[in-house]
Order: C-alpha cells, then structure tokens, then sequence
C-alpha cells in the first residue's frame, strides 16, 4: 500500500512548498506594496502651515499636500504610469500623455468649459485645449493652446504655493474669435483685423489673479451698422422727438456716469477692463466696464444676458460703429434708446415719466438724477417710486464726474 501512496505524497509536498513560496511572495509584495503606499502618502502627506487639498482615493477623501502632488505627478516614473488615463476635472475630462524623450507632462481637456463668477452664470467652452508640463525641480514651464492661440506659461513651486506666469504673444484677433465660431453667428460674414496679447499672473492656493490684455489695430467690418444711421427708436411714443446734443447736460451726465473716456475709445476701453477684471475678484456685484458702444450693440442686437460670448459680440459691433456711425451717433443712438425702469425707455420717456418735462429742459441736478439710474435701472426705479430718492452716494459721484468734465471742457 505503501508504493502507490508514495507518489501521491510527493505531489502533495510539492504543492504544499509552491503554495508556501506563493504565500511568501504574496506577503513580501503586499508588505512592499504597504510600504511604498506609506512611503508615498508620507511623501504627499501636507506639513503643518503648508499648502493642502483633499483627493477622492475611490470613496475615501485623503488631504494631500498639492505641492507634493504636483512634484510626483510630473516625475517620470509616476507620469509614466498616469499618461493614457482620463481623469475628471472642473473643466472637463483631461487625458493625460507623456513625452520620454523630453519629459513632459500633456493634459488634453476635451470639451472644456471654464467658469467665473465674475462674467455671469454661463461658462466658456473651448472645443479642445492642450497643456504641457515640464519640471526642472521646483520650476516648471509649459504652453497651453486651444485653436491657433498659443501661450508660454512658467511655474515657481515651494511648499505653501505655485506661483504661475502666462503670456500670450501677439495674436491675430482673428483667431481668438475663431475659438467661439459656433456660439458667435456673427463671424460667418464677419472681417476682423488687429491683434491682441495678455500677461496673466495667478497664485494659488489664494487665486489672486493679475490680467493686462493687450488689443491694437482691431477693425471690423460685414455687419451691417452702417444702416443704423437712420434708426428710429421705439422708446418715448408719442412724445416730441429728442434733439440733445453732445453738449447737452443730460448727454454730458449720462458720459460722467456711464463712459468717461467716450471720445478717447475706439469702442472698448482696456482701462476700464483692466479695473474690472481686478475688482470682480473680490466684489459681491461684478463690476461692468462696457462703453457706450458696447452698451448701444447690447440694445440693438446683443440683449443682457451675462456672458462673455455676448461680451466679444458686442465688441465687435462696438468696433465696426465706431468706424461707420462715429461718436456723435452713438451718443444718439443710447439716449434715444437706454432703459430708465420698468417699461421707461429713452431720454425723452425718462424726463417726463420722472420729472413731467422734456429732456432739453432738465436741470443740472435731475441730469444727474437719471443719469445716475442707469447703473440699475429697474432698482434705481423702485427706490424712486417707493422712497422718492435713488442711491444719494451714486447721484454724488456722477455730479463731481459732471463738474470736473465741464471743467476740463473749459
């Protein structure tokens, strides 16, 4: 009985030796496996005082150290393993891709979508934008390009930031529009020249954001505002047709209280962007800074919807009026047509709905009255039908806008 058992107990040891070296592997490998799982969360893991932020490890959230993050994921060996994965982001899904040779990091956000509460509800979306990532210890440097428009940007890393440099060379102003061609209708018979560049610094984790945008040159034409020459208003029917002038007092109130540097513009006022932009970072109610151009494109064709696509709309027919109807026109073309509350429209339908005469006989203090409306009409309206005021420290601000432009003027 012995002899057939004998071969039997030979397979049963060796199976019994296979499944102990199969164990011991499986041990080491799951202790090695721990250990460098700890090594890298100890690595990752934020000081005290440092820069933080929490990642989602399947269910679990785990606070990690984003400086430490960032160094690991643009190491070749981890960037390695992450290039052909899609990862979610606020923006979009990103695929990322690495380059061996020259050890950068791609990020490809396809669609993406990039938000501001400073430009309204509505986010912009891009078709595809593409990233790269190189680091040479605690510096990194890369482009980011979405169409033909193509930016340099640098990184300074250190354990409580990232401190981000972009520029963004001359660039046809062409193309930037070429990146919203099908939310913009407009550019199908649109011809646009000029250029543009921006210089952008942001920090995080604080987020503060520095912009100087660069525009020269910029003309356009296919439009059509030629033809508003001759347009008729629908506002104030039945009241005697307006005849204000460049020099009137409403005119000149509504400039101090809406568009200062009217006559110096071509349409759009960098200045005035540049203050916006910087504002609306920490402000409740974003700051607008559309000139009067803007402002008469968003009566005619644009509406008020806030969104930066309506933006670059109006400021293409900002532009081209400029070329076709001139300054003069303009003007007109707002007092006949701005809102003053509820269903008042024009600058003749203000002064008699709110003063009970023309608007060619306003004095100084009611100019400054309703062109100190115009910021928020439909609140500035309720407050005058429930109190008999609007905003004093508005009214006051446009008076010494006044004063100092009638001054200057002599």
């Amino acid at each position: 009985m012995n002899a057939p058992t004998t071969p039997l107990r030979r397979v049963l040891h060796a199976l019994h030796r296979l499944a102990y070296l199969v164990g011991m592997t499986s041990a080491v490998l799951l202790v090695a496996a721990l250990m460098l799982a700890l090594v890298v969360r100890s690595a990752i893991r934020p000081a005290p005082g440092s820069w933080a932020t929490t990642v989602h490890v399947g269910p679990v959230p785990v606070e990690v150290g984003a400086p430490s993050l960032i160094w690991l994921g643009t190491t070749p060996w981890m960037a390695e393993r992450l290039a052909g994965h899609t990862l979610a982001s606020p923006w979009g899904p990103v695929r990322l891709g690495w380059d061996a040779e020259a050890n950068t990091l791609s990020l490809q956000c396809q669609p993406c979508r990039i938000h501001s509460a400073s430009w309204g509800d509505q986010a912009v979306q891009l078709a595809v934008v593409h990233a790269t990532v190189h680091r040479q210890g605690m510096r990194l440097h890369g482009t980011v390009a979405s169409g033909a428009v193509v930016a340099d940007w640098l990184g300074d890393l250190s354990a409580t930031s990232l401190l981000l440099n972009l520029d963004l060379p001359p660039t046809p102003v062409q193309d930037g529009y070429a990146l919203f061609a099908d939310a913009i209708p407009e550019l199908a018979q649109t011809q646009i020249e000029g250029r543009f560049a921006l210089h952008a610094t942001l920090s995080l984790p604080s987020q503060a954001l520095t912009l100087e945008p660069r525009l020269e040159g910029m003309a356009v034409q296919g439009l059509g505002t030629e033809q508003w020459v001759q347009a008729r208003s629908a506002c104030g029917k039945g009241l005697p047709a307006l005849t204000l002038g460049a020099d009137s007092l409403l005119a000149r109130a509504v400039l101090a209280a809406e568009d200062q540097r009217f006559f110096e513009h071509p349409g759009y006022d960098l200045v005035e962007v540049t203050h916006a932009l910087h504002s609306n970072q920490r402000a409740a109610r974003p700051r607008g800074a559309s000139t009067l151009s803007q402002q008469v494109a968003k009566l005619l064709v644009t509406g008020g919807e806030r969104s930066p696509v309506r933006k670059l709309r109006e400021l293409l027919y900002a532009v081209e009026m400029e070329q076709t109807l001139g300054k003069a026109r303009i003007l007109r073309l707002y007092l006949d047509n701005a809102p003053w509350g509820a269903t008042v429209c024009g600058a003749q339908a203000a002064a008699h709905t709110y003063f009970g005469k023309r608007a060619e006989r306003l004095t100084p203090q009611e100019a400054v009255w309703l062109a100190a409306m115009l910021h928020n009409p439909a609140e500035e309206a309720y407050r005058w039908r429930t109190t008999g005021q609007i905003n004093q420290a508005r009214a006051q601000w446009v008076a010494r806008g006044l004063s100092a432009r009638r001054g200057a003027s002599h």
